[in-house]
C-alpha cells in the first residue's frame, strides 16, 4: 500500500488568503464555481468524441488552434498552449501518425515546422466546434442580442493583460482567414 505523507504549505494559510484577497473583496465563490462547471459542460461534449478515438484535451486544443491557424509554426503552437515540448510533440505524433494533421517545412527555413489540419482533421475540428457552439449559441440565444458582445468582453477581460492583445490579433486574423473560406 501506498504511503501518503501530508506536509504542511510552504507558504501559511493566511498568507494564501491574503494573496487571494489582496484587493480587499470577498471570493466570488458563485462565479468560480460557474466557470468550474461551465468549463466542465463545454468540454465534455467534445470529450466523448475524443475518447472514442483514443484522444484527449490536449488533441482538442492541438487541433483547434492548427485549424484556426494553418501554416502555424510548432513555437507559436507552443506559445499558444502554454505547454512542454514533450506534451506538444507527443499529443503531435499521434495527431500525425493518425492522419489529422500533416508537418510540413517551411519554404524559407526547411527547420520550421509548419502545421496544418488534414481533411480528416479539419472535419473532427468542426465536429468539436459545432457541438461547443451548440451549446454557446443555445445560451446567447436565451440571453438576447447584447450578451454575445458582454460575453466577449467578459472572457477576454479575463486573459492576462499581456496577453490579452496578441490574442485578440490571433483571433481576429484567424476569423479573417476563416470567413475567407466561406
Amino acid at each position: 500500500m501506498a504511503e501518503i505523507s501530508l506536509t504542511a504549505p510552504s507558504k501559511p494559510r493566511a498568507a494564501i488568503e491574503d494573496s487571494a484577497a489582496a484587493d480587499g473583496r470577498q471570493p466570488y465563490w458563485d462565479l468560480i464555481e460557474l466557470l468550474f462547471f461551465a468549463y466542465r459542460d463545454f468540454v465534455g461534449d467534445p470529450d466523448q468524441v475524443l475518447d472514442r478515438l483514443g484522444f484527449g484535451r490536449a488533441h482538442h486544443r492541438v487541433l483547434h488552434f492548427v485549424n484556426r491557424n494553418p501554416g502555424m509554426k510548432v513555437a507559436e503552437l507552443l506559445d499558444v498552449l502554454k505547454i512542454t515540448k514533450q506534451s506538444l510533440a507527443r499529443v503531435l505524433k499521434q495527431l500525425i501518425d493518425e492522419g489529422y494533421v500533416v508537418q510540413k517545412e517551411g519554404a524559407d527555413d526547411r527547420r520550421q515546422r509548419l502545421l496544418y489540419v488534414s481533411p480528416a482533421g479539419e472535419a473532427l475540428a468542426m465536429k468539436l466546434a459545432g457541438l461547443q457552439t451548440a451549446r454557446i449559441g443555445r445560451v446567447l440565444d436565451e440571453l438576447g442580442p447584447a450578451a454575445r458582445d458582454v460575453a466577449r468582453r467578459f472572457l477576454a477581460g479575463m486573459i492576462g493583460a499581456k496577453d490579452r492583445e496578441q490574442v485578440l490579433r490571433m483571433i481576429a486574423r484567424a476569423d479573417l482567414r476563416s470567413n475567407g473560406r466561406d
